[in-house]
Order: C-alpha cells, then structure tokens, then sequence
C-alpha cells in the first residue's frame, strides 16, 4: 500500500538505537544509514520505514493524531517489539492486549524518543 514512511527525529543515534530494537524483534536487519547518518532505513523487501533529520533543518515535531501502524506476525511478536522499544528508550502509550474494537486483533502502542506514536498490530486470520 505504500512505498516508505519517513518519521523525523532530532536525535538520530537515539532514534537508531530506539529502531534498530524495535524493528529487531520484528526480525529485520539493522538500519542502514543514508545522507551522512542524518537518516537510516528499514525494510523487509517491499516497504521502507525511513527516520531522520528533516530536510528543512528545522526541528522535528509529531503528528498530532497520528498513528503508524507497525504489522506483527503474532501476539508474540507485538510484546517482543513493545518490550524492545520501551527497552530502547520508548514510552508506553498502551500497553499489549487483546483490542475489543477489533475482534481478532491484539496491540501495544507506543513512543519512538521523538514522541512518534507507534502501533504494533497483529490480527487473527
């Protein structure tokens, strides 16, 4: 559905640390850097996730209201990425559980150090 998602951040080696565990308990391979370690990729071969110092220079900022949505391949995975990323330097913003919203799904949402707000989220087939 999308080509990449791009998140600022005004401390990279932070966010690197933060992401690199994050995304190591989903089983990808560490991020590689880009623009002279300002920015580094993730990927599992069809999508990237790219953090980094904006382009403008200015400072980065969250989204208001907004979610990434973070695809688990089980319940397991979703509480080995929360518990990686709170390891990392994360803060909670709901903790891994069954969502009675969705019937089937079970979810932890989180913060990247830059406050992004992350939702790993697995559903039942």
């Amino acid at each position: 559905m999308f080509s990449h998602i791009f998140v600022g951040t005004n401390d990279p080696v932070a966010a690197k640390t933060f992401y690199d565990a994050l995304f190591g308990a989903y089983g990808l391979k560490e991020g590689f850097g880009i623009k002279d370690g300002a920015a580094f990729v993730y990927s599992d071969g069809t999508a990237n996730f790219i953090v980094g110092a904006p382009a403008n220079g200015e400072p980065a900022s969250f989204s208001n209201g907004g979610t990434i949505g973070l695809k688990a391949a089980s319940p397991e995975a979703v509480d080995a990425a929360y518990k990686a990323g709170i390891a990392a330097g994360g803060t909670c913003d709901g903790e891994p559980g069954p969502r009675a919203a969705f019937p089937g799904s079970y979810g932890a949402y989180l913060r990247d150090p830059d406050n992004n707000k992350l939702c790993l989220w697995h559903v039942a087939a």
